[in-house]
């Protein structure tokens, strides 16, 4: 038989047995150490029972990995001062409608892009997160921020102005 790249094939290799005698160098405790949980037979335990959550906390990250928590969609004061005219109600559905986000099952947040991005109309802004910058840049515009928090017992909002 010749040798050739079609006919070679992996020699397979046996286990080392351990613990045959102390003459063979892997006697006594079999490379096993002294005492301890994993000296033991069956002492090195597989998966635990955590559950799937669990388990997927304790990877490690790698990349391409995402949150779970959805980003907030992000507007500047610059756009809103663009698209809205004096007086005018923000709300995520006239964002939408403006086509400023692109759904109102996410939430929006509302930045100042820098010191630089004003605004020079007066909005009242409803029902979005802002950061302190641009709440501090609309008030000072003459505008005001409202918090929609829940639903009273006879239907009406009950409205929390920051």
């Amino acid at each position: 038989m010749s040798l050739a790249l079609n006919n070679i094939k992996n020699k397979p290799k046996n286990r080392k047995r351990v613990g045959r005698g102390n003459a063979s160098g892997h006697g006594t405790y079999s490379c096993r150490g002294l005492k301890g949980q994993r000296s033991r037979s069956g002492g090195k335990g597989g998966l635990k029972l955590k559950g799937f959550k669990q388990n997927l906390l304790n990877m490690p990250k790698f990349a391409g990995m995402k949150t779970r928590f959805a980003k907030a969609q992000i507007v500047l004061l610059s756009t809103l001062d663009k698209n809205f005219s004096d007086g005018d109600k923000v709300t995520p559905g006239s964002l939408l409608k403006k086509g400023l986000i692109d759904t109102i099952s996410k939430k929006v947040k509302i930045l100042a892009h820098n010191e630089k991005d004003n605004i020079t109309k007066k909005l009242e802004i409803i029902d979005c997160n802002i950061s302190a910058t641009a709440e501090e840049k609309i008030v000072k515009a003459g505008g005001r921020v409202v918090d929609v928090l829940d639903e009273k017992e006879d239907g009406t909002k009950q409205e929390k102005t920051k």
